[in-house]
Parts: C-alpha cells; sequence; structure tokens
C-alpha cells in the first residue's frame, strides 16, 4: 500500500538546466497545486505526448500517467503496438492542481483533482519548450484539449481536428512579451482525445480508437 504522507519527486531523467526547473516550481507556487511530475521516456525522442497535468497518483508516484487515466493509455499505447519505452510522456503542467470539496455524505473535505487554469499552463510553459527542443520528437501527440490549446491554438477545439494529422509552428512562450507566439519551424502534431475522457463520455470510445486507427495510419 502506498505511503500517502509524503508527496514525492520523480528523479529528472532529461538533461534540462536547473534553473529552468527551479523557475518552473517558483511558478506554479501561487496556486492550488503539489508536487512535480517532470515527464519519462527516452530523449531524444521520436514521438512525445502531451498530457494536461499530473493527478494525485501521478504525484505519489512520481510518473506521469499512473492512475486509472495511465491504465486507459496503456491500452491505447498496446493497440498501437506501442509501450511507454517508445515516447516521451510530459504535460502541460508538472503540478497536480486541485480542488477542496467534500466527501460524499460527510463535511470531510478532500482535494480533488481540476482541469488546469491558462496561468498555471502559463508558470509551466518555458519548462514545456525547452523539453520539446531537447526530445526533439518527429512527431508531438496532444492529448486532450489543454495541451492543444497550449501548443496549436490558444481558443481551438480539439473535438474539431481529432485525429487530424497538422504540419504545423507550435506557440511558445515569449517571457519579454508574456505571451505565446508562433515558432519558427513546424511540427508534426496529431491532437487525441485525454485518455480520461473516455471516463466522462464513454461514448466516444469508437472515435477514440478511429482516431487512433488514423494515427496508425500517418505514422
Amino acid at each position: 500500500m502506498r505511503n500517502r504522507g509524503k508527496v514525492e519527486e520523480e528523479v529528472i531523467v532529461m538533461d534540462l538546466p536547473e534553473e529552468v526547473i527551479e523557475r518552473a516550481k517558483r511558478n506554479i507556487e501561487p496556486f492550488d497545486t503539489e508536487g512535480f511530475v517532470l515527464g519519462k521516456g527516452p530523449v531524444p525522442a521520436e514521438i512525445m505526448m502531451v498530457g494536461e497535468a499530473p493527478g494525485e497518483n501521478e504525484v505519489y508516484d512520481g510518473e506521469p500517467f499512473t492512475g486509472r487515466a495511465g491504465k486507459e493509455l496503456d491500452k491505447q499505447l498496446s493497440y498501437l503496438g506501442w509501450t511507454r519505452d517508445d515516447v516521451y510522456i510530459t504535460s502541460a503542467v508538472r503540478s497536480r492542481p486541485y480542488k477542496w470539496e467534500k466527501r460524499p455524505n460527510s463535511e470531510e473535505k478532500r482535494k480533488a483533482n481540476r482541469k488546469p487554469n491558462k496561468k498555471e499552463v502559463k508558470a509551466h510553459a518555458e519548462l514545456l519548450d525547452v523539453q520539446i527542443e531537447t526530445a526533439n520528437p518527429k512527431v508531438i501527440l496532444l492529448l486532450g484539449g489543454v495541451a492543444y490549446q497550449r501548443l496549436v491554438d490558444e481558443k481551438g477545439k480539439i473535438s474539431e481536428v481529432i485525429g487530424e494529422r497538422l504540419e504545423t509552428p507550435i506557440l511558445k512562450y515569449d517571457l519579454e512579451q508574456d505571451s505565446y507566439i508562433p515558432s519558427d519551424e513546424k511540427y508534426i502534431v496529431i491532437p487525441l482525445y485525454h485518455p480520461a475522457a473516455v471516463f466522462y463520455n464513454p461514448g466516444i470510445r469508437d472515435s477514440i480508437y478511429d482516431s487512433l486507427d488514423r494515427l496508425k495510419s500517418y505514422l
């Protein structure tokens, strides 16, 4: 049984400037978040997956996608003929965003996962940019709307481009302008449903696997 008494940090496996990591940790401090899960996978990486943010399980395990959504991701990777050793997995935000909510039939409160907000995404924007530069992926898979809006279209709807092969600049954070600007180079980017989406909308399971079939045809 896991020891829930302490939030553990992942051993850093990607060689990144320490000042970038420390700046990301300082930037996130004002927000209701906890832990720090950098990412995991081969470097350089032909394929990079960018998710939303770690949840409770990920924070304590120190690895991305180890909870319920992680099991769903493993099924999808297996369907593609891949394992986690084939992809570098990270997220737009490295710390778990949480909110306090009452437990059912109780006055006791617990921390619940929530979607990261724009300010939290921006807090870790520089770090994601450096990770992408370091991993130098041939393909970036965007798992969910948070990743899609962070890297492709700040106001876009991922539902309109699920499973499409986009060859496009990606958005990088410009510290001086305090805004996102398109990269000079283009990347192959494929938006996919977040693995957890099927838990909230089981009716999209067929669409999920249709998009994975399209992904197979691209690679």
